[in-house]
């Protein structure tokens, strides 16, 4: 239906792209990577799932953030799975939130 493929394997976690290898979806097994909205799937609203969005600056977007007041899960760091700069946040509704580059 969505004609992807799949850009990792495992048994943990995947990424499925379409034709052009554009990210479509990230599918993660719970409990795994200690991911803090996947260890316990009885928490509060927004536990289990984690929007990433990619951008080509993390600069404007951590300092907006920071404006906002939002409540920051993880500040600017190197994700060492994926190999990039990332911060993370909650949104009001406390969604776990990823921008990365």
């Amino acid at each position: 239906m969505l004609h992807c493929k799949r850009n990792h394997g495992g048994s943990t976690f995947e990424i499925l792209a379409d034709q052009d290898n554009t990210v479509i979806l990230c599918l993660h097994k719970w409990g795994e990577h200690e991911h803090p909205t996947m260890t316990n799937p009885r928490m509060q609203p927004g536990n289990g799932l984690i929007l990433y969005f990619r951008v080509s600056n993390l600069t404007g977007p951590w300092e907006n953030a920071q404006r906002l007041k939002a409540v920051v899960e993880a500040p600017p760091h190197l994700n060492h799975n994926s190999g990039q700069e990332e911060f993370s946040l909650r949104d009001p509704d406390g969604y776990y939130i990823t921008v990365s580059l």
